[in-house]
């Protein structure tokens, strides 16, 4: 029996979007740069990006709100989104001269959410340039009325230079390296709304992650049988015992991996695996990593701080 790592990522995501790091960073990001910043889902495009901002209706949100939505702007949206998913942080140049970023936010090698900024221009725009884009846009099916109505819009977008730009998107980087480990941590969290078998199966795998955890003494600590252990441990932690365990360890090795004269094999022992082998597979599933690169991408970080 496995997870549904759709169904999982999901959840992750929701605990994500609603959590107070995010919504606390959002508000000061928003404030000092005057940017829009949103945690969208993995696959969300178009139309949850450009949602009305608290900084104001921008053009992007204007024209999703019209009757016929951008082509143009979805396909460039879609693109972005793909590429970031692959590449990492990605910036693209839309048909109406502006610049949008996506950075993408990993929990444990994978991505569960994609922080979306910009909606800027890099230099102000012309009479010239909006006729080009408004020829675009009535091509794509909207009315003069439309149009006319985006002008203003268009006009008032805010104008950041290059260099700044950027140095906005690498604190949205480091933001969404932060993100990813703090999601890690709210993936094994309870939400207070747990049965009391499952909360006494987590006390007891805590107190006991060195140890062997089969399925039968874990069941047997929840007072239930293994079928029904299974099922709603399942259901109220979205994991299997196998993977939810799996990931306690990993996360438990990822902070002895920082203590430079522990031996890798030492690690995986004293956190209970019973093979490096084992181990190391259990981590690249859950890090997309190995431990040996992760210790030296982490120390190296570390050290140029």
């Amino acid at each position: 029996m496995t997870s549904d790592p759709d169904h999982f990522n999901q959840a992750l995501y929701e605990k994500v979007l609603h959590c107070e790091l995010f919504t606390t960073y959002q508000h000061a990001f928003r404030s000092a740069t005057g940017l829009p910043l949103r945690f969208l889902g993995i696959d969300e495009l178009h139309e949850a990006a450009c949602e009305p901002d608290a900084n104001g209706i921008s053009f992007c949100e204007k024209l999703n709100l019209c009757k016929s939505a951008c082509k143009a702007c979805i396909d460039v949206n879609q693109r972005l989104n793909a590429e970031a998913k692959i590449n990492g942080p990605t910036t693209c140049h839309c048909f109406s001269g502006m610049s949008a970023t996506a950075i993408p936010v990993l929990s444990n090698g994978s991505p569960i959410g994609i922080l979306r900024t910009g909606q800027i221009f890099h230099k102000v725009p012309s009479p010239t340039t909006f006729e080009q884009v408004s020829k675009t846009l009535r091509r794509q099916g909207l009315t003069k009325k439309d149009v006319d109505a985006l002008k203003e819009a268009y006009f008032q977008t805010q104008v950041v230079i290059p260099e700044r730009y950027q140095s906005m998107v690498t604190l949205l980087s480091t933001f969404a390296s932060q993100l990813g480990r703090h999601s890690e941590k709210l993936a094994i969290i309870s939400d207070h709304s747990e049965p009391a078998a499952v909360a006494r199966a987590r006390k007891f795998i805590d107190e006991t992650l060195a140890d062997p955890l089969p399925l039968s003494l874990v069941a047997r600590q929840a007072g239930l049988s293994e079928s029904h252990f299974c099922r709603v441990f399942k259901e109220s932690t979205g994991l299997t015992l196998t993977d939810y365990v799996n990931r306690r360890r990993i996360d438990w090795a990822k902070k002895e991996l920082l203590k430079p004269g522990a031996r890798v094999s030492e690690i995986a022992f004293h956190i209970g695996y019973q093979s490096l082998s084992q181990f190391n597979r259990s981590f690249a599933r859950f890090t997309g990593n190995s431990p040996t690169n992760f210790r030296r991408e982490e120390l190296a970080r570390a050290s140029s701080v």
